[in-house]
């Protein structure tokens, strides 16, 4: 039996009379940008989230500079750190906005950046910090907050819809919490979107006018803003998804924990270290012979994935980051053994089976 990394289908046919309803209003008004269900989504989200708002925006990437903008951090000569262990669009978010981004290496179990060696590289030129909720994981926000020193937080949360710290809303953290609802996350639309979460009416007002051209609901931009705003029809699906955000992530921490046990003392395996406000985005592992197995599993038609296979400050985009191969040595290892194995809300205990069978035939 074949075994995807993910499939969208059966969480489709679950919510459809939902997102068809949501569809069927949003026709009936004829309003496809900015409209009513837009709106309902982002205070939906909010609550969600436990958050006081929530702004819709395109895509996760976007949601980054609107923060970097929003908060005035758009100066080349400043620079922000962030983990090299994360998909480029962070980087390029923050780059967008315009400081050059630097980076500190990850922490060799979590992977999540690692706050001390991230406290080690401060300088006078770093004026923000943007810690990544790697694979659903929560990063140890308590920290980082110490860690900033008053420099501004903002937390790349597109992989961790639904995730607390330590039972507390991310949002109590800092004034900016970025999201991505890229088809495949834990809570996604059926094409691109993202948001941005706060605590802070003033900054969220700020926020709707950076994501809409810098304008405030007519045809004069007042700031440099972006075009970049979530679309009503992405809007119906995710509030038809919403409600079963919580449902599907305690689906997946159950697979999680069926793989955990079913490759619990797997030679040649390593499961990367998660806490119990993970919401399981991905379930990761650190292989030896990583693509041999990879390529062992797909033969028996199990589809795997890299996330990610070379770090940032590698990356010819984040050139002139002041970093060499051997630099971060702890996100450089990870790229060459990390593999994440199919994980998603409808996949079956007996795919999980079939999955633990097939990498301890690997192995022996």
């Amino acid at each position: 039996m074949r075994v995807p990394a993910a499939s969208l289908r059966p969480a489709i046919e679950e919510t459809r009379a939902a997102w068809q309803a949501r569809l069927e209003e949003l026709f009936a008004g004829d309003h496809y940008i900015l409209g009513a269900q837009g709106a309902a989504f982002e205070e939906e989200f909010a609550q969600a989230t436990g958050a006081r708002f929530a702004v819709g925006c395109g895509n996760g990437t976007a949601a980054l500079e609107i923060c970097l903008r929003e908060a005035g951090l758009t100066d080349p000569r400043s620079e922000v750190l962030t983990t090299p262990l994360t998909a480029p669009f962070t980087g390029i978010g923050l780059r967008s906005a315009g400081p050059r981004v630097v980076f500190a290496d990850v922490d060799p179990e979590t992977l999540l950046l690692d706050a001390e060696d991230a406290g080690n590289r401060l300088t006078r030129r770093v004026k923000a910090i943007v810690p990544v909720h790697l694979y659903g994981q929560p990063c140890p926000m308590d920290r980082f907050r110490k860690v900033a020193d008053g420099r501004l937080l903002v937390q790349d949360a597109a992989q961790a819809h639904g995730a607390r710290w330590q039972g507390r809303p991310l949002t109590e953290f800092c004034d900016y919490v970025t999201y991505s609802f890229y088809p495949t996350k834990n809570l996604g639309a059926l094409g691109d979107g993202g948001a941005i979460a706060t605590n802070r009416k003033r900054i969220a007002g700020r926020l709707r006018m950076f994501r809409d051209g810098g304008r405030r609901g007519g045809q004069i931009s007042f700031v440099a803003g972006v075009n970049s705003r979530l679309d009503e029809m992405q809007a119906c699906y995710l509030r038809a998804f919403l409600p079963h955000l919580e449902e599907w992530n305690g689906r997946r921490a159950r697979l999680a924990a069926g793989y955990d046990e079913g490759l619990r003392d797997c030679p040649g395996v390593q499961r990367v270290r998660t806490g119990r406000g993970s919401v399981n985005h991905l379930y990761v592992v650190r292989a030896k012979r990583r693509d041999k197995l990879r390529n062992y599993l797909a033969e028996k038609g199990i589809a795997t994935g890299v996330h990610y296979p070379l770090p940032l400050h590698l990356q010819p985009a984040f050139g002139g980051n002041g970093l060499k191969r051997g630099d971060l040595p702890h996100a450089e290892r990870a790229c060459r053994e990390v593999v994440s194995l199919p994980l998603w809300p409808h996949l079956s205990f007996d795919s999980v089976e079939q999955v633990v069978a097939a990498v301890r035939s690997f192995y022996r």
